[in-house]
Order: C-alpha cells, then sequence, then structure tokens
C-alpha cells in the first residue's frame, strides 16, 4: 500500500509500505477514507518531535480520520464490514488508575495514531481497535466523521471551562481548533465570545460562526477586549494557538476569578506566564489533555446542525500530495484553515 511517513524535520516520504497484517482478535481493519491534518501533525512535521516524543525512525503521521470497515477479527462483534467509522485515534489501557476514574484522555500506558511509535493514518489501510470505532450515520461522509475528532477537543475544552449561559469568552487562535472551540461555546450559550487571530481569511470564519473578531494584526487585543468589557475581562479565556506569548494574553484578558483553559501545545515545550498576573487574579487554569466520551455528542451536534465542520475544510489533497499540504499549511500558504487528505483519491 502507499503510506507517508515522516523521516526527519520537513522530511516526509510517499513510500509504497507493507500491507497491514489481518486484524487479530478486537480489532478491525479500516480502508482510510479522510484524514486532517492537525496543529500537533505540523509540529512534529516541522521539529520531528513533539514534547518529550521525539521521531526515531520513519513514523506515518496521523490521527483524525474516518474511513469504511475492510475486515473484522475474531471476536469483533460490534462493527462489520462495509461500515464507515470515524476513528478515536487514542487507544488507552483501560487498566491504569487514570482509566479507571473515567479519564482515558489521561491514560499512563496510551498508544495514540501518529505519536512515536505508533503509526497513523496517512496510509491506504490501518489495523484498529474495535473499541477505537465510531459507527457513522448514513448521512454523514467520512470528511465530517475525521473531523470529530477536532471537535472532541473542542468539546472537551468548553467542558472544562465550566462555561455557561450569559458567560463571556475569548478564544486566542482561529485555526480548526479555536473555530470548533467558538461554536461549541455558542451551543453552551456563551456570549459575547471574542476570537484573536490576525489572518482575515480564519476572522470571515470567527464572524460567520457567531463570533466577534479582534484582528490582532492591526489592533491591540487586550486594550479592545478591555474596552468591550468596560474593564472587567471575560468569565473564560482559551488558548488554541501556539501557546507561547498567547498564554499570557489569555491571562490578561481574563476577569478577576476568571476561568483560562490552555488548548494549544507550545513548539518549545515551555508555559511561559508572568505569574503576578495569574496570582493576583486568582485565576484558574486547566490544561486540556485531547478529551473523552466525547464522539456520541459530536455527532449529535453535527447531525442537527448545531455546529459546521464541514466549512473548516479549505483544502483537499490526495494521499501522494500528503508532502505538498504539509508544507502549505505549515507555511500558512492559500488561506489554508483545514487541509483534508483522501487516499482514495491517490494511485496505488
Amino acid at each position: 500500500m502507499i503510506g507517508v511517513r515522516l523521516h526527519g524535520p520537513r522530511d516526509l516520504r510517499v513510500e509504497k509500505l507493507s500491507e497491514p497484517k489481518p486484524p487479530g482478535p478486537g480489532q478491525v481493519l479500516v480502508r482510510v477514507e479522510a484524514a486532517g491534518i492537525c496543529g500537533s501533525d505540523l509540529h512534529i512535521f516541522l521539529d520531528a518531535k513533539i514534547g518529550e516524543t521525539i521521531l526515531k525512525s520513519p513514523l506515518i503521521l496521523g490521527h483524525e480520520f474516518a474511513g469504511t470497515v475492510e475486515a473484522v477479527g475474531e471476536s469483533v462483534t460490534s462493527m462489520h464490514t462495509g461500515e464507515r467509522v470515524a476513528v478515536d485515534p487514542a487507544q488507552p489501557c483501560t487498566t491504569c488508575e487514570l482509566c479507571r476514574r473515567g479519564h482515558p484522555n489521561l491514560c499512563t500506558n496510551l498508544h495514540f495514531c501518529g505519536l512515536y511509535p505508533d503509526h497513523g493514518c496517512f496510509c491506504e489501510r490501518i489495523v484498529v481497535p474495535e473499541t477505537s470505532c465510531m459507527r457513522l450515520p448514513d448521512s454523514m461522509d467520512a470528511e465530517t466523521g475525521a473531523l470529530l475528532e477536532p471537535l472532541g477537543v473542542a468539546l472537551h475544552a468548553v467542558a472544562l471551562s465550566k462555561g455557561a449561559a450569559g458567560d463571556s469568552a475569548a478564544i486566542i487562535g482561529a485555526g480548526p481548533i479555536g473555530l470548533l472551540i467558538l461554536q461549541a461555546a455558542k451551543v453552551a450559550k456563551m456570549d459575547p465570545v471574542f476570537v484573536v487571530e490576525q489572518l482575515p481569511w480564519r476572522l470571515e470564519l470567527v464572524e460567520k460562526f457567531g463570533g466577534i473578531a479582534v484582528d490582532s494584526a492591526r489592533v491591540e487585543a487586550r486594550e479592545k477586549i478591555m474596552i468591550a468589557t468596560l474593564g472587567r475581562g471575560v468569565d473564560v479565556a482559551f488558548e488554541a494557538a501556539w501557546a507561547d506569548q498567547s498564554i499570557q494574553l489569555a491571562a490578561e484578558l481574563a476577569r478577576y476569578g476568571g476561568r483560562v483553559i490552555l488548548v494549544g501545545i507550545p513548539r518549545g515545550d515551555e508555559l511561559t506566564l508572568q505569574h503576578s498576573t495569574a496570582r493576583r487574579k486568582g485565576l484558574t487554569m486547566r490544561l486540556s489533555r485531547r478529551m473523552k466520551h466525547t464522539y456520541p455528542r459530536a455527532i449529535n451536534l453535527v447531525e442537527q446542525k448545531l455546529v459546521d465542520v464541514k466549512s473548516l475544510v479549505s483544502h483537499r489533497f490526495p494521499l501522494n500530495q500528503t508532502p505538498a499540504a504539509f508544507a502549505m499549511n505549515a507555511d500558512y500558504r492559500d488561506r489554508v484553515v483545514k487541509a483534508m487528505i483522501l487516499p482514495s483519491e491517490s494511485p496505488s
């Protein structure tokens, strides 16, 4: 089969790879039909690492995906060949303390698609646990299914914030996660919701989804939001960028006694914050780690048209053009928001 492996920083290669082994007990073979490029994929692409996880051998990236079940292993009962599924890339152990406490996103023995050493979804076929597969409604295509994963990240972040009707919010960063947090916050009836971003085409989507666009390339974001809130600040500030100076901005935008939710991943693996800003305000700060138990709600919200995920897709590429897609995305070219890889459109 064809797969795309990362060999080093910005060294992404389309290669002929061996077919996956037949699915074993409790496993299914999925033909990948749509796979999104995530910000965390870009981190690994640029640096061949993310946080403390360093690439030590060629790796197939990718974790936002959906496709069709081609084969099932022994004892699989919930999935059948021919069914379209979204795949949760996280494979928790289910037995560690955190899993038993209901926090599989914090599993201490986690395997995760596209995170070294586990291969991901930028390939034609992949074997995954039966328990990772979520059957999609007939009305939902594979692209939408792939976008349920980032939507789940957004839903988890809003749940952590305990945002309620009438709470004000600020979101720093209008990439796919920031735009999905905006939509999730609006579903929770948070209002107003300010979104700080400097790319004009992403600001257009902010307005489409009901947020108040703050163009940080033209105005001083903190000043504008503090004026709009009469100096109070917002109840909740979400950091959904690359977690550098944006963390300090999130703390400055939050009101006294407010909440700050950190979703972005810093490229340098360091959190920078002026201590007195957070301490004097008595801020509650929470770091959001992926998601948990969100797929059923994500599917329901999309089916009810309360959240629009497809509008995020700005580019589509066949699998054999994945390196070009990554290069474009990493450099923010061509008005990119979300690039989707479609393996079924690539010649084998």
